[in-house]
């Protein structure tokens, strides 16, 4: 992490933005479109960070995870509320993680009052939610570490590459739907310089000291 931090001026402690968990796009009060997602990497990320001695600032998700000490956290629910709050904060960071599962569809409107069951199954418009990692990319400072992570069931990394180009990613952490809830898992960590490091199947806090080990160096 050194070579990193050394290239900031006056050698301050990193400024890291993680978010976690997935979020709700709710089609009435009680129904809602999501993502499958623990929230547990992104929140073992942010411990690592802490411990790493950085500023860590974790945007969270709906999820069931105490808040590690030491960290700031701020809670959402939609993805229009996790871009705002990213948005709002990712320039002055020099890291930042997209370990959250943001929903890529939301409805059109959320309708007040709850659906009554009917014959026919109901139609539900759905529009596009912002693609925060790539509108994040797009903004990236010269000296701005950005990293995405890519949950693939096939071609994982195909996909992972090609998230990592389009979406203007310093890293991107590729992983399988066995990470979804699980207390540890393996993944494979993607460079804009080349690199491709495999990481062997550990709990998702080791899991967490590893990764930041290569995005930080």
């Amino acid at each position: 992490m050194d070579g990193f931090r050394g290239r900031l001026e006056g050698k301050r402690k990193l400024r890291v933005l993680i978010t976690a968990g997935p979020t709700r796009e709710y089609i009435d009060p009680v129904r809602f479109i999501s993502n499958d997602s623990s929230g547990m990497m992104g929140f073992a990320l942010a411990a690592a960070a802490r411990d790493m001695d950085c500023l860590v600032t974790l945007i969270s998700g709906p999820v069931a995870l105490k808040t590690p000490e030491g960290i700031t956290r701020v809670d959402v629910v939609s993805a229009e509320q996790m871009y705002r709050e990213v948005k709002k904060r990712a320039a002055k960071a020099d890291v930042v993680i997209m370990a959250a599962a943001v929903a890529d569809w939301r409805p059109r409107r959320m309708l007040k009052e709850k659906m009554k069951k009917g014959p026919i199954p109901p139609n539900i418009e759905l529009v596009r939610t912002h693609d925060i990692l790539m509108e994040i990319g797009k903004r990236r400072r010269p000296q701005q570490r950005i990293v995405g992570f890519a949950l693939e069931t096939k071609n994982l990394e195909e996909n992972a590459r090609e998230k990592l180009r389009r979406k203007g990613c310093s890293w991107v952490v590729a992983n399988t739907q066995d990470a979804i809830g699980a207390l540890a898992s393996r993944a494979i960590l993607f460079s804009r310089s080349g690199k491709r490091v495999r990481l062997p199947k550990l709990p998702k806090e080791d899991l967490a000291y590893v990764i930041l080990s290569n995005v930080l160096s």
